[in-house]
């Protein structure tokens, strides 16, 4: 089936930029669809910022991007209160969160203080402080990049901070072919070079679209299985939480939804699987290298509703 007309707007601008990854751009945009957020955590140089950034600068929004360091504090990120002396009162001075696409950069070169500052927005869409509720913008979504090779300099990410991204991708190496091509022609294009194909009231629309999806009994129950083997499989030490399971359905309803159907198949339960659980999972110590392979058992021992 083809993919949504407005989404493939936001496919092919990306894919000026973005060469040879289509399947990663699909799944990136379930998040902004789904309302959750996403984390891609792959090695340096493979074009984790510049997706991420391309798929913000592809819709009609406001987009802010946040470099992580060891020296950024929560202020940096939530915003600060200052002194007018005009008005003679204190004023909130909002920070880079309040934007409908965030981007966070490096997430884990921050330390765990610095790195809180994102969960309350993530989970509740808002941001308190000072005893103040402050409403984040609507859509809200966080895209962060994470290296997960090298050490010096960085915090690991804590479980419940892992659980509020929908789902985590891997960019990869282009294919050989692809990757001559970019040698040869070198960035014509980069992300700040793209215009905006899709206006924020579309997305607006297509988020709704997204929820009144319909996911037949049987295949909820599939998916469901799933989730259960997460949690007793004697290669996992911790499966899947309820937030993650609720953020399971909202997924592949949104990737139904990007494939023009308004409808679940158990082909997009599937595809979910992997980015939906990898990042959540806490697998025993022996059995960490082998996350892809255990994901893919667990789905493969399920049996398919016909």
């Amino acid at each position: 089936m083809e993919v949504d007309p407005r989404i493939k707007k936001i496919v092919e601008n990306v894919e000026k930029v973005i060469l040879g990854k289509r399947e990663t751009i699909l799944l990136s945009l379930v998040p902004l669809i789904a309302e959750g957020h996403l984390i891609y955590i792959d090695i340096p140089g493979v074009g984790k910022t510049t997706l991420g950034e391309s798929i913000a600068r592809s819709i009609d929004a406001q987009t802010s991007r946040i470099q992580f360091t060891a020296d950024l504090l929560p202020t940096d990120i939530i915003g600060i209160t200052i002194f007018n002396k005009e008005t003679n009162t204190f004023e909130f001075r909002k920070g880079p969160i309040f934007a409908n696409i965030v981007i966070g950069d490096e997430i884990n070169r921050a330390p765990p203080k610095t790195q809180s500052a994102l969960l309350e927005g993530m989970s509740e869409r808002t941001v308190s402080v000072e005893n103040k509720r402050y409403l984040l913008p609507n859509p809200f979504m966080v895209i962060a990049t994470e290296n997960p090779v090298e050490f010096a300099g960085t915090y690991p990410l804590p479980e419940s901070e892992l659980d509020r991204f929908m789902i985590s991708l891997e960019v990869g190496y282009p294919e050989p072919g692809t990757e001559i091509k970019i040698l040869q022609n070198g960035n014509k294009l980069e992300a700040k070079d793209l215009g905006t194909v899709l206006h924020l009231n579309e997305l607006t629309q297509i988020i709704n679209e997204a929820k009144e999806v319909f996911i037949e009994g049987s295949v909820l129950n599939y998916l469901y299985e799933i989730v259960k083997k997460t949690r007793t499989s004697k290669f996992i030490k911790l499966g899947l939480s309820t937030r993650g399971a609720i953020d399971f359905v909202k997924a592949v309803k949104a990737y139904a939804k990007i494939m023009n159907r308004n409808f679940v198949i158990p082909e997009d339960v599937k595809k979910l699987a992997k980015p939906v659980l990898k990042h959540r999972l806490i697998f025993n110590e022996y059995e960490e290298k082998f996350k892809d392979e255990i994901i893919e058992n667990i789905v493969f021992e399920t049996q398919v509703p016909i």
